[in-house]
């Protein structure tokens, strides 16, 4: 098992878990969202190869509609 901090909040996660799979886990991978690791952005297209490891910082932010 691994700690790292999702959105501010420490988090214990299997450790070499991917992007995807804890988008997958929070069942928000299908979502319009932005995922950042360790404060660079992740591509879309690289969630699945983006391993996070111990102590990786992660923020998610989900785009809402609205004016």
């Amino acid at each position: 098992m691994m700690k790292l901090m999702i959105n501010g909040q420490e988090k214990t996660l299997q450790e070499g878990m991917t992007v995807a799979a804890l988008l997958l886990q929070y069942e928000l991978l299908e979502e319009r969202i932005a995922v950042e690791v360790n404060g660079v952005i992740v591509d879309r297209q690289a969630f699945s190869s983006t391993v996070l490891g111990e102590a990786s910082v992660v923020e998610i932010v989900r785009f809402v509609g609205g004016g």
